[in-house]
Formats: structure tokens, C-alpha cells, sequence
């Protein structure tokens, strides 16, 4: 099951999103909206099931929109712990889903906020789902930590040939990556945090894959579309 989540950042068209990422949304997909994020819904095409957030984006006016479209809303003080985004990462964890897509994470006036989104993809409760931070012009997912099983965690790279994949590793150095389907592969190699050997390798094959044996890797896509 996928999850989609709406944050108020840039997303981008719809057509500009099938055209990057081509089944991106699922049919089934349940769609939560932080705070201001629930304005991209219309504009995508999309039915919020859930709204979270402390409705300084929103507005009364528009938070009052979603309750009389009877549209559930947890409405929460501004003074809090956990930005919206987070909020919504917590509301759609509720639902057990295998897959959580998040719009709206990266670009926009507060770079705090678009770095803030990324370290929620360490979030110790969400090991094991497939999370993406998804825009028209990028998607970026973390790879690693190792599996509860000890098994290497691999990311499956669908999209065109041609797209830029970035290798960014983080919190330290990226040991045992390998690569298949890329312009210039790794063998069981190393990334070391602070350097860029990783940024800017593209893909070779409609499918390629990124294992990992040991540290946290981002994976950042831009399409060849852009």
C-alpha cells in the first residue's frame, strides 16, 4: 500500500510528474496533507483522506474547507515538537503502508525546512518502507541502514536511460557499494562522506540497482526530461 504525502513545497505539474517519474502514484494510494500542502491536491488531481498540522499555512478558512468537504483534520498546536511534515510521516505509518511518497518536501523559501524533510528519511520507524522525496525535477530516497536481517539493502532504479543518479553518502563513509545498470559502476566499493565521486553518474539501463553493505547512502534522481 502507498502513501502519498502533500507538503508545501514545490512539486511541480502533474503532467510535469507522470512525465519524470512514470508511476509515481499508485491507483490505491491514500493521500495525507500537511498544512499547506492539501492546496497542491486539487491541482494533482488528488482526494485527501487525512489532513495533520497546526494551520499556519492553511488558515482557518482553509482548514474550515476540508472539514466541511468532510475531510478528517488533526489540528495541533503551533508550539510543538515535530514539524507538519513529520506529523504526516506519523499519520501515514498508522496505515502500515509498504510505500510512502512525500510532494512538497524539497524546494521553497526555508532551505531549513527542505534539510529538515531529508533527515526524516532516517526516521528509525520507517526502515523497511520504501520512502521517496518526489518532485518533477528530482527524487531522492536513502539506502541503509543494513536490514534487521543483516542483508544489504539494494534500491531498484526504474526510470530512463539517460537520468542523473547521485550517490551522496552521509554520517560518514559508504562501504561495499555496488551498482548495476549505471554509466560507471562500483564494485564493492567506498564513498567517502565530505567527497563527491558519487555525484552526477547516469543511467545505463531502464532498471538499475544501488546495494549497499555498510553506512547510509542518498540517492538522488534527476530525469533526463529536466
Amino acid at each position: 500500500m502507498q502513501v502519498i504525502i502533500l507538503a508545501d513545497g514545490a512539486v511541480g505539474s502533474r503532467d510535469a510528474l507522470d512525465a519524470a517519474w512514470p508511476g509515481w502514484l499508485s491507483p490505491e494510494a491514500a493521500i495525507v496533507a500537511a498544512d499547506g500542502g492539501a492546496r497542491h491536491a486539487a491541482t494533482l488531481g488528488l482526494a485527501i483522506d487525512r489532513w495533520v498540522g497546526d494551520g499556519d499555512s492553511l488558515g482557518d478558512a482553509g482548514i474550515a474547507e476540508l472539514v466541511a468537504a468532510g475531510i478528517p483534520v488533526d489540528r495541533v498546536p503551533m508550539d510543538k515538537d515535530q514539524s507538519d511534515t513529520e506529523l504526516a510521516v506519523m499519520a501515514a505509518l498508522e496505515r502500515s503502508p509498504s510505500a510512502i511518497t512525500i510532494l512538497g518536501a524539497l524546494g521553497g523559501p526555508r532551505i531549513d525546512h527542505a534539510l529538515a524533510n531529508l533527515t526524516l528519511l532516517s526516521m528509525p520507524a520507517l526502515v523497511g518502507v520504501d520512502v521517496r522525496l518526489v518532485a518533477a525535477d528530482v527524487r531522492v530516497r536513502l539506502l541503509g541502514p543494513p536490514r534487521p536481517d543483516g542483508s544489504p539493502p539494494t534500491a531498484e532504479l526504474d526510470g530512463r536511460i539517460g537520468d542523473l543518479v547521485s550517490l551522496l553518502p552521509v554520517g560518514g563513509d559508504a562501504f561495499g557499494i555496488s551498482t548495476v545498470g549505471l554509466a560507471y559502476p562500483l564494485d564493492d566499493e567506498t564513498l567517502f562522506d565530505g567527497l563527491t565521486r558519487g555525484l552526477s553518474n547516469r543511467r545505463a539501463a531502464a532498471v538499475a540497482s544501488v546495494t549497499l553493505r555498510a553506512g547510509r547512502l542518498l540517492v538522488v534522481e534527476t530525469p533526463a526530461t529536466l
